[in-house]
C-alpha cells in the first residue's frame, strides 16, 4: 500500500510568495502520485500562523480549487515551531514532511526522503549543503550557533533547520514530549529511531521578506540553548567561585598594602571592581530568571496552539 503523505507548510504573512508555492509544491505532489511514490490521498497542509495579510484567504481559495490542498488557521500567531506541530498533529498521514512556505528549501529533496523512508528510516533530516545564499553575518553566526549548541551538550543536526520527514510513529512519539518551550531541531534526536540525512542547496527567497530578522534569530537561538542545556546555570556557579577567588586575592592585596604603606590612597580600583562584580551578579540573575520563566510557562500547561478554522479536510 502506498503511504499517505502530508506536506506541512507553516505560513506567516506569505501572501507574496504563496501563489508560486502552491504551483511548485502542487506540481511536486502530482508527480509523486503519478509515479506511485505516495497515495492519491496525500495532501499539502498550509498552517496559517496568525497572518495579518491575505494568506488565509489565498489558502482557502487554493483548497477550493484543489482537493489535495488543505489549510489550518490558528487563532493567533503562536510561532513557527507550534505551527509545525499544529500541522502534524491535526493531519492524518503515514509520512509527514515539514517545509517552510518561502521555497528556499529545495522541495525536490522530498523524493530522496521518500527513498530513505522506504529503507526503514523514521526521521529524515534535510541538511543544507552550503550557505552561499546567506549574508556573511548570517552564515558565520549560524555556524557559530551550531558549534555553541554542540559545546553546550545539545544533540543537534548540523545545518538542519525544520525541513524533515517523519513517520506516523515518530510523530506519535513526539506527542509524548509535554514541553511548551519548543525547539524541534533539538527534540528530533531525542525521539530516537533510525534516521538519515538528505543534503540540498538552499535557494534565495523568490518573493516576500524573511520572517526571521536579527533580533528574532537571536531570541530563537537563546530559546534553544536555555531549553536544552543547563550549562549556562553551571557557568553562573563557576563564575561565582571565580569571583570569590578574585575577591580573596584583592583582600590579600589590600592587607599587604596597608601593612607596608599604611592607608591606601585612591579607591578607583575598588569602585571598578564593585562595578564589575555588580554587573556579573545582574547577568547571573538574568540567566537564572530566564530559566525560571521557562518553568513558569511549562507549569501553566497552556495549549500549544488553538485552531480557529480548517479547510479542505472534508475526506
Amino acid at each position: 500500500m502506498l503511504p499517505k503523505l502530508a506536506i506541512i507548510m507553516p505560513c506567516y504573512n506569505e501572501e507574496e510568495v504563496f501563489p508560486q508555492t502552491v504551483k511548485v509544491i502542487g506540481a511536486l505532489l502530482d508527480d509523486l502520485i503519478a509515479a506511485k511514490k505516495v497515495s492519491p490521498k496525500s495532501r499539502i497542509c498550509f498552517v496559517n500562523d496568525g497572518s495579518k495579510d491575505r494568506t488565509w484567504e489565498l489558502i482557502k481559495k487554493a483548497a477550493r480549487k484543489n482537493k489535495r490542498i488543505a489549510g489550518i488557521s490558528l487563532s493567533r500567531n503562536f510561532g513557527h515551531q507550534k505551527a509545525i506541530i499544529a500541522g502534524m498533529y491535526d493531519s492524518d498521514a503515514d509520512l509527514y514532511v515539514t517545509i517552510d512556505a518561502d521555497l528556499q528549501d529545495d522541495c525536490s529533496a522530498i523524493r530522496e526522503m521518500l527513498e530513505k523512508a522506504g529503507e526503514g528510516c523514521e526521521i529524515v533530516y534535510g541538511v543544507r549543503d552550503s550557505r552561499d545564499t546567506d549574508t556573511w553575518f548570517k552564515k558565520y553566526s549560524a555556524l557559530a550557533f551550531y558549534k555553541l549548541m554542540r559545546l553546550l551538550g545539545v544533540n543537534i543536526v548540523y545545518n538542519h533547520a525544520d525541513f524533515r520527514m517523519m513517520t506516523r510513529r515518530a510523530v506519535d512519539t513526539l506527542k509524548q514530549f509535554p514541553e511548551r518551550n519548543l525547539f524541534l531541531r533539538a527534540m528530533m534526536p531525542l525521539v530516537g529511531f533510525k534516521s538519515d540525512k538528505v543534503y540540498y542547496d538552499r535557494k534565495a527567497r523568490p518573493a516576500g521578506e524573511t520572517k526571521y530578522p536579527l533580533m528574532k534569530m537571536l531570541g530563537f537561538a537563546w530559546s534553544g540553548i536555555s531549553s536544552f542545556s543547563i550549562v549556562p546555570l553551571r557557568l553562573v556557579t563557576f563564575m561565582g567561585f571565580f569571583i570569590c577567588f578574585l575577591s580573596l586575592c584583592f583582600l590579600g592585596f589590600v592587607i599587604y598594602r596597608w601593612s607596608v604603606r599604611g592607608t591606601i590612597v585612591g579607591w578607583a580600583s575598588l569602585v571598578t571592581i564593585i562595578t564589575i562584580f555588580s554587573g556579573v551578579q545582574l547577568v547571573s540573575l538574568g540567566i537564572i530568571g530566564e530559566y525560571l520563566a521557562k518553568i513558569f510557562v511549562e507549569v501553566k500547561r497552556r495549549p500549544l496552539y488553538i485552531v480557529d478554522e480548517k479547510t479542505g479536510f472534508d475526506d
